[in-house]
């Protein structure tokens, strides 16, 4: 299963751009032998500031034809890093080719795109900077695929 991070904004160098290589190359690294990767991320920018909206259409242009839509949003499920594995791992089994996983700007995502998800999922109720979002969901990636591989990364 390919997963394609579609995210708002561009990361530019520095210390979470390099905890984001490190987390998706570790993913692609433990997801290959259990059926999940390559991760790649997708980065669109709404260069005249027009908006949610705007976002919105650039992100919906990344998504893949035919991909299970997941959304990280403040208004969506929160789950144990087990959980999200399962949650992967069902995805995966259930014959999902391609997920994208939409990380929206600075305001969050618009309305009608959290409408067209499949699932939402949140780290919380605190709001996280987007950038920051990114890192700690590649993180959680590779932690599923450590996981579901039952690998010794996890511990509870």
């Amino acid at each position: 299963m390919r997963v394609h991070l579609c995210v708002v904004g561009r990361l530019r160098s520095g210390p979470e751009a390099t905890l984001v290589d490190d987390y998706l190359t570790r993913f692609d690294r433990t997801g290959r032998a259990l059926g999940l990767g390559p991760a790649r991320i997708i980065e669109v920018e709404d260069k005249k500031s027009r908006g949610m909206g705007a976002e919105a259409d650039l992100l919906r242009k990344s998504i893949p034809a035919g991909a299970k839509l997941v959304v990280m949003d403040e208004r969506g499920k929160v789950m144990t890093s087990p959980d999200f594995a399962n949650k992967l791992g069902d995805w995966r089994d259930t014959g999902c080719q391609d997920l994208a996983i939409v990380i929206g700007g600075a305001d969050g995502i618009d309305p009608s795109l959290r409408a067209e998800a499949d699932f939402a999922i949140s780290f919380g109720k605190m709001v996280w900077p987007h950038m920051l979002v990114r890192v700690m969901l590649t993180e959680q990636l590779y932690r599923a695929a450590s996981i579901l591989s039952g690998a010794p990364y996890h511990r509870e």
